[in-house]
């Protein structure tokens, strides 16, 4: 069945953005219109994971931020929204590689990393011709990242790593991880592991309901040599990879829009389209309703996921802005994806229609890069200055 897909703008937000922005998004929609909507159903309920990082490379999704020194497109903070939200308008799942390759995986390197590092991996992640993924999350440890267990010994020229790492987008498929683990002080570091080091293994998650065209899996280390100079010299502690979940989270805002636009078009349309009792779904009070809330909300959402850029672009956002326009978007872009499964009755949980998938996915989301309730937290002790964490 062919989707055709009309984006809402309730608030003329195309006028805040520069000619390059929409020439930017526009291309990106039309890969994802091309190469994503025909075959990502059939991926999703086959649970069949996509093979996409070398297109997503192609059109410049990996790393957009990154200069092109190393093999980025060296665009601003707005341009690498917009691409997240094209790219999740066609699944959680290719949004979430691009996230995870870019926000995850290059922006630690850019950041953190060496210019051997740089220029060893940054170009070939850029490319899509090497893929990564970002290894925090623990067993027993997911909201608590500063208890991780993974930890590392020094041995002279290289370190020995043991521990595991799991709900890691990517690594199944992954050529290098990067991977924060404790030194013998307890300080916690960032390295970067390669595919191929010995006692390094990326067994798959199965059985999901949700990013079912994503591959998830864990990294599991068992003396694992990593030489030295795939450390990151000077970073210590949380700030490290906190950092780099700020990058993802910021995406996470944009993408989610994404998905929720393409649930309230799919409803719109659906409604106006669909006879009952003698007129169109859309005529009815209660439809009415259920739409003019989604688009209330998505607009909402579209302009603080812009101002959220400005702030980026001028290095000016906080983490604390960051998670509030990640909870508020994710929560918005559930509870679109819920009443716009409504909506069209049956027809909602079928795979002819994308809104099932979307709200599977958001389920996911709502709980990556960071709950709902950490984030509400995380807002409590910005506003109050006292941490309910401890």
């Amino acid at each position: 069945m062919e989707r055709k897909y009309s984006a809402p703008d309730y608030y003329q937000i195309d006028d805040l953005l520069s000619e390059e922005h929409i020439i930017i998004r526009e291309s990106v929609r039309d890969w994802v219109s091309q190469h994503i909507v025909p075959v990502i159903d059939d991926h999703a309920q086959q649970h069949k994971p996509l093979n996409i990082m070398r297109q997503l490379g192609e059109i410049g999704a990996l790393g957009p931020y990154i200069p092109e020194k190393y093999g980025g497109a060296g665009l601003d903070q707005i341009s690498y929204g917009l691409i997240m939200q094209e790219l999740e308008r066609g699944d959680s799942a290719v949004r979430s590689s691009a996230s995870v390759q870019s926000s995850l995986v290059m922006y630690p390197i850019f950041t953190f990393g060496t210019e051997e590092q740089r220029m060893k991996f940054l170009p070939k992640l850029a490319s899509g011709e090497w893929v990564g993924c970002f290894g925090l999350t623990e067993p027993n440890h997911g909201s608590n990242p500063a208890g991780m267990e993974t930890h590392f010994v020094d041995k002279g020229d290289h370190v020995v790593l043991n521990g595991a790492k799991m709900w890691i987008t990517n690594s199944p498929v992954a050529d290098i991880a990067v991977v924060w683990a404790k030194d013998e002080s307890g300080k916690i570091r960032g390295l970067v592991v390669e595919r191929g080091m010995e006692g390094f293994t990326t067994p798959e998650t199965h059985n999901k309901w949700s990013l079912r065209a994503s591959a998830t899996g864990e990294l599991v280390f068992e003396d694992v040599k990593v030489p030295k100079e795939n450390i990151f010299p000077e970073i210590k502690g949380l700030k490290g990879p906190l950092s780099c979940l700020n990058s993802a989270r910021y995406g996470i805002s944009w993408g989610v829009i994404g998905a929720a636009m393409d649930c309230y078009d799919t409803a719109l349309r659906y409604s106006t389209e669909r006879q009952q009792f003698g007129r169109p779904l859309a005529g009815f009070q209660l439809q009415q309703k259920k739409l003019a809330e989604m688009i209330t909300e998505i607009t909402k959402a579209q302009l603080l996921s812009w101002r959220l850029g400005t702030l980026k672009n001028a290095d000016k956002a906080s983490p604390a802005q960051i998670s509030m326009a990640k909870r508020n978007n994710v929560h918005m872009a559930l509870t679109v994806a819920r009443e716009a499964r409504q909506m069209l009755g049956g027809m909602g949980i079928m795979g002819e229609y994308p809104i099932m998938r979307h709200m599977a996915n958001l389920e996911s989301v709502v709980t990556y890069e960071g709950t709902h309730d950490i984030h509400l937290l995380i807002t409590g002790y910005d506003v109050t200055g006292i941490s309910a964490f401890e």
